[in-house]
């Protein structure tokens, strides 16, 4: 199995699922968004940990590379809430 299926299957048993469109895993139910970019950067140790952390309340959490912009952010949580 390589590292991208490993990473796949360990969002999909914590909940997400994948936003082709985006390009991101997402788990409505935490209200946390993977993007691409950080799976393939980041091991399966460090995204297990995000994975773990506590949800921020009623806000979506983006865990991305780089931050993306509050636009960028709301027009996300729209589509996702939708």
């Amino acid at each position: 199995m390589t590292e991208l299926m490993e990473k796949e299957q360990l969002l999909k048993k914590a909940g997400y699922s994948y936003e082709p469109d985006r390009e991101v895993y997402v788990n409505r139910k935490t209200r946390k968004v993977f993007s691409v970019d950080y799976l393939e950067d980041h091991d399966t140790k460090e995204i297990a940990s995000k994975i773990e952390e506590a949800a921020r309340g009623a806000k979506w959490t983006f865990i991305f590379n780089a931050k993306p912009s509050d636009s960028i952010k709301r027009e996300l949580a729209k589509m996702l809430d939708a």
